[in-house]
């Protein structure tokens, strides 16, 4: 099933790092919610920060959600 949600953030790796995908491209890792708003920044929501990405359905979380980074 093809997800609704233009972001998605995959599990952790080993390295508790958490592959990032936007719009259908991996956009990088992250390592933590701020690492997370970054690449939400980037892609062109400028005013996006920590408390949206735990807030928004814009991301569809992976493996846990925004308090999960290690295995």
């Amino acid at each position: 099933m093809a997800s609704d949600r233009p972001v998605v953030v995959y599990p952790p790796d080993e390295d508790g790092g958490r592959r990032v995908r936007v719009d259908g491209q991996i956009s990088g890792r992250a390592y933590n919610v701020r690492d997370i708003a970054a690449l939400m920044q980037e892609a062109g929501l400028q005013d996006f920060d920590e408390m949206d990405v735990v807030r928004t359905w814009l991301i569809e979380w992976r493996g846990g959600g925004p308090d999960v980074w290690a295995r």
